[in-house]
């Protein structure tokens, strides 16, 4: 373990709520399951909560002494990426969990109150790297170890375009979007170093993700022992301190915590001894760990005597995985039929094994809003996140909707790139937030596939949800947590929103057949069986 992790955990101290399960979040769940047909002043008072986090204070557009400056040159660009972070993982949002790191440079910087991603991984970081919907690339959910290809190749990322601005390029952590055929690969992509995992989620300690090992750097499989968070960290404190001082430094930090597996240093886990549930208490010293990793990271700034220059964007990928489904309390082979009656044919056990994990593993917290990781819910897209940027932003927060295909358009403004583009489904955000503005009405799409294919469409505040032949419309300014469906209230909205999804163009999708990622499924961590992930790489045209 790194100096500081044990110090942060008795340095810090913030408010707790009770770890039991209380009848307003136990209300909350039975909601979402739709066993809750009345109106418990427990759901009521969650609303509040909701309307409460989206009140209109500090709404108001700047002042012209208020507004932020255009950058005087290129900053340094440091983005965060926390994997499976719930709503309610961190300080700053009323968690139990210790996050002073994260905090601080949340209150000291532009918080976004409505964040949106995609319901999982590999979509999200596709819209990350183009700017573009994944449904408009093909990935429409996270990739399998086997799949053969990934991102498009003829799509430029933003570390292929900062880098054509002078920027040196590192990513530390994970890929996920390719890792099978080194063209997909981080150092065919723009990134001038990689270290880390291409596959979705490796063990911690043993870096195993679905059989194979899969921990490399810059091609070549490294056997390093030790806690993978600590060690994204560490390569991304050596790449901060050895860049070339000369250039701008566009520094991509993918942390895999807290995705499962549950692990986390012993005396974490033990700070934590006040949580009763084992699951959120292993979650809660994950996230912990992380939020050290990002004082390393923000210390190493510092020392080089870049902080003041360098914009640091923080964010989850998806929304926190949470125990919430009721699947999870069936024996496995009722789980087993349950799977068979969805696939229309008999699962693996290894596959039924890792259904189960996910189902009952979940430790994370997006109370209060609805939904988790890969549902299409505001708790699986809408997520913590924020920009740290001394000189530039000042304990502010933006209530307005921003998306993560706006990411790209807005850091290549930033990075003073003049070039004009239409391609991009996002936009740059660098002038809404100056002004403390809304941007122009425009539609975003999520959409997330697991048995079935389900997808939404925002235009804010209305939200509509397609799943098969059944619609639902919310207006989330009055119903931030989709309790209420005004389909038949609104059909012009229903009938204009509908008809963007289905004209939206689609790309072909390139994820694997659902049975040969069923045959073979991506166990995180588990024992290794095979070659290395990097030595067993696929020639494909």
């Amino acid at each position: 373990m790194r100096p500081g992790v044990s110090e942060q955990r008795h340095r810090y101290v913030v408010n707790k709520r009770p770890t039991t399960l209380s009848a307003l979040v136990l209300a909350s769940l039975l909601a979402l399951i739709g066993a809750c047909h009345d109106e418990p002043s427990s759901i009521a008072a969650a609303e509040r909560a909701v309307l409460a986090m989206t009140a209109d204070q500090d709404r108001a557009p700047l002042t012209e002494q208020q507004r932020v400056p255009a950058p005087a040159s290129q900053p340094n660009i440091v983005l965060i990426v926390a994997d499976d972070l719930g709503w309610r993982d961190v300080g700053y949002h009323h968690s139990e969990i210790r996050t002073p790191v994260i905090d601080q440079l949340a209150g000291e910087g532009l918080t976004f109150n409505r964040f949106y991603v995609q319901p999982a991984c590999s979509p999200t970081r596709a819209a990350l790297l183009t700017g573009k919907s994944p449904m408009r690339l093909g990935i429409l959910a996270p990739l399998s170890k086997n799949n053969p290809t990934g991102l498009p190749l003829d799509e430029e990322t933003l570390a292929e375009r900062l880098k054509s601005l002078g920027y040196q390029t590192a990513l530390t952590g994970k890929w996920h979007l390719g890792p099978r055929n080194a063209a997909y690969h981080p150092n065919a992509r723009g990134f001038d170093h990689f270290y880390g995992h291409l596959t979705g989620g490796v063990g911690y300690y043993n870096k195993v993700h679905g059989g194979g090992y899969d921990w490399q750097r810059n091609g070549i499989t490294v056997r390093d022992t030790g806690y993978a968070t600590e060690l994204v960290a560490n390569e991304a404190v050596d790449v901060i301190h050895k860049r070339d001082s000369t250039r701008p430094l566009f520094l991509y930090a993918a942390f895999g915590a807290p995705h499962l597996p549950n692990e986390a240093p012993a005396e974490l886990i033990e700070a934590y001894a006040d949580i009763t549930s084992e699951t959120r208490r292993k979650h809660a010293a994950m996230v912990t760990a992380l939020d050290s990793a990002i004082g390393d990271i923000k210390t190493a700034l510092e020392d080089e005597a870049i902080d003041n220059n360098t914009l640091i964007w923080f964010m989850s990928d998806n929304g926190g995985l949470t125990a919430s489904n009721p699947l999870r309390y069936l024996p496995r082979p009722l789980l087993s039929l349950a799977l068979r009656a969805r696939l229309g044919f008999s699962p693996t056990a290894p596959f039924v094994d890792f259904v189960q994990t996910n189902l009952r593993d979940g430790g994370a917290d997006n109370w209060p809003l609805s939904g988790s990781k890969q549902s299409v819910g505001e708790g699986g897209v809408r997520v913590p996140a924020f920009i740290y940027w001394p000189g530039q932003f000042s304990a502010q927060r933006y209530h307005y909707m921003a998306t993560i295909q706006d990411v790209m358009p807005t850091l290549l403004e930033v990075a003073r790139d003049t070039a004009r583009y239409s391609a991009f489904d996002g936009a740059s955000l660098w002038s809404a937030l100056k002004t403390n503005t809304p941007m122009p009405p425009r539609e975003y799409i999520i959409q997330t596939r697991q048995f079935a294919e389900i997808n939404a469409v925002y235009r804010y505040p209305y939200k509509l949800i397609e799943d098969g032949n059944s619609a639902q419309l919310y207006d989330l300014e009055a119903d931030p947590l989709e309790r209420h469906n005004i389909v038949s209230k609104k059909p012009n909205i229903t009938a204009s929103l509908s008809a963007y999804l289905a004209n939206f163009p689609r790309g072909e999708t390139i994820a694997l057949p659902l049975k040969d990622i069923v045959a073979d499924p991506d166990y995180f961590g588990g024992t290794e069986d095979r070659l290395p992930w990097t030595e067993q790489q696929l020639v494909v045209d």
